[in-house]
């Protein structure tokens, strides 16, 4: 795989076990690892490969594993003038499981571990890979141990993707982050840094601001609105689906530092009008440090800020497509390399998705083997075309094996039909390989 093809885990046997259980785990994403594996003999290696982790004289680390795609994934964001760095956590919970290094999760009674990464995509929404990741387990309330302060994530996520953007001067990199992340802290830490990278964050605090009477939302809403915007809501449980019109309001104030100085932010809402009856107005309040001149630049912040979630579609894959949470190793530090793996195989689905959409007419030979696209169509009964086809034709062969039904209504398939389609294709090929093997001693 050319994703791992710089892989150095200090040990050439590794870094082709690497490679192999990557495939493995893309091959059948849904599956537990035995049945990844062709047999137990490769099962039992790649229980090895995790037990890793807990060698005492070279210990694996997950940063080691996720280093090349991280290489790989920043040339990737060299080819682009923009990239969104979406940050968010998640809850793992292995509630059940007998994994040594969990801790408490929102419920103390649930065990299990969190993970923060950094997953970077294109203004078109095109994943492009992770570039950072927390991954942790709280203490348990009566623990002697200090616990680590987690907020700090936040601060030190802004520092990474920093100094990414020191690497590729002609790539601006845009920091977004949702409502937990509305820390003075950060927005210190960015203006001391001369902002090598712009953030972007969902707005908490309606912050009081030193040099007016108002506070920050109330401000932004008191000038003249810049224009509007209409979409339509599709429904959603309870609700029907409807048009949303949205008064764009703009601000650039200065707000506290905390240490008697101040820094400029940027102050943009979105705020439906003529709601329906019984409807809660839907209204975003964002914070950054761009300027914003006029209404087609408020839209771009709003743009890019929709463009979070993604990274929740990225945790949606790892948990139900992946089903991490069903991993069953014995160690928090076996756990995190799986996770690491699991990561990127993640990435991957969600990323055949996304260019089935944005590059629809990209050859499929750029992503899949000549046996695999036409067994996507030998699988439906079809003849497959004498030409390799577009990406887009063979995505949605493969999300019909999953249960896309490709009707005119439906649209374009979503990731879940995709891992689905994508582990009996992957059987289909498997198979045929072995013929094709055998018919070679006959």
């Amino acid at each position: 795989m050319e994703e791992f093809s710089k892989a150095d885990l200090k040990d050439k046997r590794l870094n082709k076990r690497l490679i192999n259980i990557v495939e493995n785990f893309s091959d059948k994403p849904i599956s537990s690892i035995p049945m990844t594996c062709k047999d137990w003999s490769e099962t039992a290696a790649v229980y090895r490969f995790f037990n890793q982790a807990m060698n005492p004289k070279r210990p694996l680390n997950w940063e080691s594993i996720l280093a090349p795609h991280i290489e790989c994934t920043m040339d990737r964001m060299r080819q682009c003038p923009v990239v969104l760095c979406l940050q968010d956590s998640t809850e793992l919970n292995f509630n059940g499981q007998s994994i040594e290094g969990l801790g408490r999760l929102s419920y103390d009674a649930q065990r299990g571990m969190y993970l923060h990464p950094t997953y970077a995509v294109t203004p078109d929404r095109e994943p492009l890979g992770v570039i950072d990741a927390w991954m942790w387990a709280r203490e348990d309330k009566d623990s002697t141990r200090q616990s680590i302060l987690e907020s700090q994530r936040w601060v030190e996520g802004y520092e990474r993707v920093a100094e990414r953007a020191e690497q590729m001067p002609d790539t601006r990199l845009i920091y977004i982050a949702d409502r937990e992340s509305d820390m003075t802290a950060l927005m210190c830490r960015a203006d001391k840094l001369k902002y090598p990278a712009d953030w972007l964050l969902r707005s908490k605090h309606n912050r009081v601001l030193p040099e007016d009477s108002k506070k920050l939302w109330e401000k932004t809403t008191s000038k003249p609105a810049l224009g509007g915007i209409v979409f339509d809501m599709p429904a959603r449980a309870g609700q029907k689906a409807r048009s949303v019109r949205q008064e764009i309001f703009v601000s650039r104030e200065l707000v506290s530092d905390g240490k008697k100085g101040t820094i400029p932010v940027t102050c943009v809402i979105a705020r439906e009008i003529n709601t329906p009856r019984d409807v809660k107005p839907i209204e975003w309040r964002l914070i950054t440090n761009r300027e914003v001149a006029d209404l087609a630049e408020a839209m771009t912040i709003i743009q890019w800020y929709l463009c979070r979630w993604e990274i929740e579609i990225f945790f949606h894959v790892l948990k139900n497509g992946c089903r991490i949470e069903a991993l069953q190793l014995n160690h928090i530090l076996k756990l995190e390399l799986a996770l690491v793996v699991y990561m990127i195989v993640a990435w991957r689905l969600s990323r055949m998705t996304k260019l089935a959409r944005t590059q629809p007419n990209m050859s499929a030979n750029e992503l899949f083997s000549e046996l695999e696209w036409q067994g996507a169509y030998l699988l439906a009964k079809k003849k497959p075309p004498k030409e390799p086809p577009t990406l887009r034709e063979v995505i949605r062969q493969i999300a019909a094996l999953g249960g896309f039904l490709g009707r005119k209504h439906d649209g374009e398939p979503g990731v879940k039909s995709l891992w689905i389609g994508f582990a009996r294709l992957r059987d289909f090929v498997a198979g045929t390989e072995h013929m094709q093997s055998l018919q070679t001693y006959v």
